[in-house]
């Protein structure tokens, strides 16, 4: 376990989904943590986790370069977790820009940027032009930088699982957008430990994957058979979903947006060497912790079956 005894790290978007995992690890290492968001109310519940004076809170809007260099200040290290699909420019482009020339003007000695596997300034979705235009910001700013691609994340708080097993709970035919995308589901913890490995991994851009992948199809079957529900899954032709969320903005049985819809027409997995592997981490499968949470999608609960 790496030493950080005394070192003050400033975490963007510590209070998030992400975050929190995070500033727990960085907090068991006895680092000083600053966690630094628009709402730093939303954080508080961090508190704890950390010993006396271990902990910090912050206001700062990465789209706000003063804020931000508020919040950086005297750090020795910087983390930036900060991502957003609204106001997608201003927040994971320009924004990350800002987080990176304030940790240089700071003098931190590392940078570690969680950007997303399908970052690229070329991309036909906003979410994918403003990561890969985040990065380049980063690079610019901060050469030395780790920057980070994980796939989708999971975890108990996450927006992505917890969805579909809603879904599925509340339908009995249950349609499925893009249902042959690739995913390649990255365990939250993973990706936090790797957050703090990669303080120590200068330069590197690194894609974190799950140790599996599967189709939006099989992921959605997978999450009906580890919640005990019997469902029937309908395909739902691209032209028929890019339809009805170009005109509308959704389709049917969950909320989807057209950028949302053009990035679910590209796999989402690891390309090349796992970024986990790189640093150390043995990947999490997705069935190795999501009964401790998936249960409340059960009929019944704890209650539906004899323990094993």
């Amino acid at each position: 376990m790496q030493n950080l005894s005394g070192q003050l790290i400033t975490v963007f978007g510590g209070g998030g989904f992400l975050g929190r995992y995070v500033v727990q690890r960085l907090l068991a290492r006895g680092a000083r943590v600053r966690i630094a968001q628009r709402d730093p109310r939303q954080a508080v519940f961090l508190k704890p986790l950390g010993g006396l004076g271990q902990t910090q809170f912050v206001a700062a809007d990465v789209r706000d370069a003063r804020s931000v260099a508020r919040a950086a200040t005297g750090s020795d290290a910087v983390v930036n977790l900060v991502g957003s699909f609204a106001d997608m420019a201003a927040v994971q482009a320009a924004g990350a820009g800002h987080v990176a020339a304030a940790a240089k003007a700071a003098g931190a000695k590392a940078l570690v940027h969680v950007s997303a596997i399908g970052a690229d300034p070329a991309s036909a979705s906003a979410y994918g032009r403003s990561k890969g235009d985040g990065e380049a910001a980063v690079r610019a700013a901060f050469a030395d930088a780790a920057i980070l691609r994980p796939s989708i994340i999971f975890g108990r708080e996450d927006k992505f699982i917890n969805r579909f097993a809603g879904m599925i709970r509340a339908l009995p035919a249950v349609p499925v957008i893009a249902p042959k995308a690739k995913f390649q589901p990255v365990y939250v913890g993973d990706v936090a430990d790797a957050v703090v490995a990669a303080l120590d991994a200068p330069g590197q851009t690194l894609e974190l994957g799950g140790p599996q992948q599967f189709t939006m199809l099989e992921l959605q079957q997978w999450i009906a058979k580890a919640t005990g529900r019997n469902r029937l899954f309908i395909e739902v032709p691209d032209a028929v979903s890019g339809f009805l969320a170009s005109g509308f903005g959704w389709a049917p049985g969950a909320p989807i947006t057209k950028d949302q819809w053009l990035m679910l027409q590209h796999d989402n997995v690891v390309n090349g060497t796992n970024g986990l592997a790189a640093l150390g981490i043995a990947p999490t499968a997705l069935a190795d912790v999501a009964d401790g949470w998936l249960v409340q999608y059960r009929r019944h609960g704890r209650f539906a079956a004899r323990a094993r």
